[in-house]
């Protein structure tokens, strides 16, 4: 699931810079490519079992079991936040909160990926089965275009997810 992507994407860092996972699940296979790479990394997840599995795959990993919009990890910066698999299960308003969130919570220069599809549709997520939306390309580039951040580069992986890479200036 975008293990090429992950490990692109980490690699644009130096060794030791501190990343978040957000809606990280077991952790496989963001959280090992991120500390394959020698990267400092926190996570955070809604789900308990997604935690207790996390935990049983990377107990030394700082790990939070709560809502991104409510998350205290924004209170702190991060050089990049990593987000595969989750905006798009997030309720309309709540993905509009939580993009400058985001970005907020960059250092200078720090570096924001996450997945969603290109189009505005809505659909039954058939991990989660929930309702799953996405507001578009057009709508997540001004978003995070708002927010302080440039598009450095938009791609598609080989699972077929569409990733979002930003960066906020500094």
């Amino acid at each position: 699931m975008g293990s090429s992507t992950a490990r692109a994407w980490a690699r644009t860092f130096t060794k030791g810079s501190v990343v978040l996972d957000i809606g990280c699940g077991t952790g496989i296979p963001v959280m090992k490519i991120l500390l394959d790479e020698g990267l400092t990394a926190y996570a955070l997840d809604a789900s308990p079992k997604m935690i207790a599995a996390f935990r049983h795959n990377f107990p030394n990993v700082p790990v939070a079991c709560e809502s991104v919009e409510r998350s205290p990890f924004f209170n702190r910066s991060f050089d990049g936040i990593i987000a595969v698999g989750l905006i798009f299960l997030l309720p309309e308003e709540t993905q509009r909160a939580v993009i400058p969130k985001m970005a907020a919570a960059l250092n200078p220069g720090g570096r924001l990926s996450f997945t969603a599809p290109l189009y505005k549709i809505e659909w039954k997520d058939a991990m989660t089965e929930q309702l799953s939306r996405s507001l578009g390309a057009e709508q997540y580039r001004e978003l995070i275009s708002a927010s302080g951040l440039s598009i450095v580069e938009e791609l598609d992986n080989e699972g077929g997810n569409h990733y979002f890479n930003a960066i906020r200036q500094g």
